[in-house]
């Protein structure tokens, strides 16, 4: 790394965060600011005070905890990369680091941000953000009331019914609001509402489904291909294999966005249910006597490819432009992809 290039590890936390900066060959400097707004500033002061115009800052993907300093810095101009934590703590261990802390971590995601030079972050676009927040809402107000819908079932005493059945109210009224800004938003961005139109048009999405897609994908351009829309949902194959001793299962790999799998699972239901090419593949794999959760794997990473190729494309979907290979793998698989698939998997792609 030369003097010129100055990277910046911040290890985030929800009050507060600790900045490694790396100049060259020297020493880190770590520093601890608060996590808002003044603790921005002085971060900004810190970095003019050591002369530094541009620098490319690494954080690890933590809930939403670091995005207000990641658009903060993208915002100066700095260069901003969010990374899986699972990348970090391999690296962490690679360098065999004994030391856990605040101060630790940031350094080393600085050196790894130094190292790896991982892909540059780009904000979403306001209106991305808030449907967003909105999705993700709407998900645990969802929760909640079945949480207190089990609980009415179990329970017995009486005012205790009442509260429940009162707090359910409220619940399905806030349900029904986030619905209702999640439409107005739609109906105020022409771009929202295209490309919800384009995920709509696939066989087994709906309306709630598409704007939970929409969401977490964020803009379709930021993935060069279908393979890594699909690493980034975690729908691409793990096998484990080496030599002639180990031979364990290939399964789903699961490393990626969870909000983005789970949106995907009953569409690929109602796929194999009303969409010919997708019930036919479920067919052929009933009678190569594999089980039904694997074919459900198979339908799900498909859809999300079909997904990638309507945004991008621009065009609906069309079933009868849709052809699946008509090979099954090696019985001894336990999570198949067809030679379609695989492919996706095999070269490690990885998106955050």
């Amino acid at each position: 790394m030369s003097e010129k290039e100055a990277i910046l590890g911040i290890d985030i936390s929800k009050d507060k965060f600790s900045a490694a900066l790396l100049k060259g060959e020297k020493k880190s400097q770590v520093k601890e600011f608060a996590n808002n707004f003044e603790g921005f500033e002085q971060l900004k002061q810190w970095l003019e005070q050591n002369q530094l115009e541009k620098v490319h800052a690494c954080l690890e993907a933590t809930s939403t905890y670091g995005h207000s300093v990641a658009t903060y810095l993208h915002s100066l101009g700095h260069i901003v990369s969010i990374v899986n934590p699972a990348r970090i703590k391999g690296f962490a261990q690679s360098r065999l680091s004994r030391t856990k802390n605040d101060q630790a971590d940031a350094t080393t995601i600085a050196r790894f941000c130094a190292a790896l030079k991982p892909q540059a972050w780009t904000p979403p676009s306001p209106e991305m953000a808030q449907l967003q927040s909105y999705s993700r809402r709407l998900r645990a107000l969802e929760q909640m009331a079945t949480q207190e819908k089990n609980r009415l079932k179990t329970t017995v005493d009486e005012s205790l019914i009442e509260d429940i059945e009162a707090h359910l109210v409220f619940l399905e009224t806030q349900i029904d609001n986030v619905k209702k800004r999640q439409k107005e938003l739609l109906n105020k961005y022409s771009s929202l509402k295209n490309q919800a139109d384009l995920l709509i048009s696939i066989v087994g999405i709906g309306e709630p489904t598409a704007m939970t897609i929409l969401a977490e994908i964020g803009n379709i351009n930021q993935f060069s291909s279908a393979r890594q829309l699909a690493a980034f949902a975690g729908l691409t194959p793990q096998e484990h294999q080496s030599g002639t001793s180990v031979k364990g299962k290939t399964r789903l790999c699961k490393i990626g966005n969870p909000h983005l799998r789970k949106a995907l699972y009953f569409p690929a239901l109602s796929s194999m249910r009303h969409c010919s090419p997708m019930r036919d593949l479920r067919e052929r794999f009933l009678e190569a006597g594999k089980n039904k959760m694997q074919i459900v794997g198979v339908v799900m990473h498909k859809l999300i490819r079909i997904v990638y190729g309507v945004l991008k494309s621009g065009k609906p979907f069309d079933q009868t432009k849709l052809t699946l290979p008509n090979v099954v793998l090696e019985e001894e698989t336990d999570f198949l992809l067809v030679s379609l698939f695989i492919r996706a998997g095999r070269k490690g792609y990885e998106k955050v």
